[in-house]
């Protein structure tokens, strides 16, 4: 009966942003990525024990939508927003006592932007480039398994709590050309998808989860929440525009894991969901946000060699929504006029990470099966 429950609570936790989700693109999210300590039991440190990991992330979000619809003609007209957005998560993990264990992630992030709008109009035929780089939002946190592993191994969840540090720059400036009131070049702040930080200290809520189906089979499912008390950071793309908010963003993602014949090699497919919702949970949430979700498919492969872990993964995505915010609500409400505005999606993101697990004493072990 505890198995059964677990299992439906791992499979809640991961599927409660089904409703209200979000993708990557011109649509924000900023800390969730596939680096992990490992697969089933063998995600569990013992005390002393340590993951050192790196999280590359890649995509190119390209395609306007509008609600659930495409605005297909910004790609055949050639006036569509075009982000290519390059991620490194360095994390790492220590556990200080039975069960329990703490984290780091320290974030890099590289963007561009190119775009015809914010350059002078899409009418000027001109498509030019604003860049952003630098340190992200630091996360730190702490943790605990529920379930005693010796006595649980093929099941067991986490929950940790934790910080999300305003470490990154959330006023980044760039060159804008012909968006002077007189034709000329400008300096001022990037848009708010590429900015590296949000500007705010934020409370970080995640679980992960595992239930054991038979040697050869894992679920495991991760579910990511970040509450951003503030309700904006000041930044403004112009002068009298809304300033940039610091949205609350969540994440989930669950996946049946199938241990090959061959040593150490492994395939996952699951589903992944990504979204900055309209309304924070704590704070006012009148400020410019580009709120929305996607929902993808995620097929993926794992290899373990001693103490390392290599995992790589594909998210598709299978449905996409740019939500109404509440600046467009707000307005609709005041003119009567519908307002509904736009984002750029991704059709798929590239995640690639491995990690490195320091053993107490230094006895290489399977990181990757769940004990059978």
């Amino acid at each position: 009966m505890k198995k059964l429950i677990l299992t439906l609570t791992i499979f809640l936790l991961s599927l409660y942003a089904w409703d209200d989700l979000y993708a990557q693109g011109c649509v924000a999210i900023r800390s969730f990525s596939g680096c992990g300590t490992g697969v089933g039991n063998g995600a569990i440190l013992m005390p002393g024990e340590s993951v050192a990991g790196v999280n590359f992330r890649y995509f190119q979000s390209f395609r306007h939508f509008r609600g659930k619809e495409e605005e297909k003609e910004r790609v055949e007209l050639g006036t569509e927003v075009i982000n290519d957005s390059y991620f490194a998560d360095f994390s790492y993990t220590y556990a200080f006592a039975d069960r329990f264990y703490a984290s780091l992630t320290v974030p890099f992030v590289y963007h561009e932007r190119s775009s015809m709008y914010e350059h002078g109009g899409n009418s000027l035929g001109e498509r030019h480039k604003t860049y952003a780089k630098g340190l992200a939002d630091i996360r730190i946190a702490t943790g605990y398994w529920f379930l005693d592993p010796e006595k649980h191994p093929a099941t067991n969840i986490s929950l940790a709590l934790g910080l999300k540090l305003p470490t990154g720059d959330y006023d980044a400036e760039g060159k804008f050309y012909n968006a002077g009131s007189d034709g000329e070049t400008v300096t001022r702040p990037v848009d708010q998808s590429i900015q590296p930080g949000d500007g705010g200290l934020g409370i970080t809520l995640e679980t992960q989860g595992f239930y054991q189906l038979s040697p050869k089979f894992v679920l495991n499912g991760n579910f990511y929440y970040l509450i951003n008390p503030k309700q904006h950071n000041g930044t403004r793309r112009r002068e009298g525009a809304d300033p940039y908010a610091a949205p609350d963003q969540y994440a989930a993602r669950l996946a049946m894991l199938y241990a090959t014949p061959l040593n150490g090699l492994g395939f996952s497919f699951g589903g992944r969901m990504e979204c900055v919702p309209v309304y924070d949970l704590i704070g006012s949430s009148d400020a410019y946000r580009r709120p929305g979700y996607a929902i993808s498919v995620e097929p993926g492969i794992n290899y373990q060699v001693r103490n390392f872990l290599f995992n790589a993964s594909v998210p598709v995505a299978i449905e996409r929504n740019r939500t109404q915010s509440y600046l467009d609500k707000k307005s609709e409400r005041e003119t009567g006029e519908p307002r509904h505005g736009d984002a750029a999606f991704a059709d798929y993101l590239i995640n690639v990470g491995v990690v490195y697990r320091f053993h107490k004493k230094n006895k290489p072990e399977d990181i990757f099966n769940a004990n059978e």
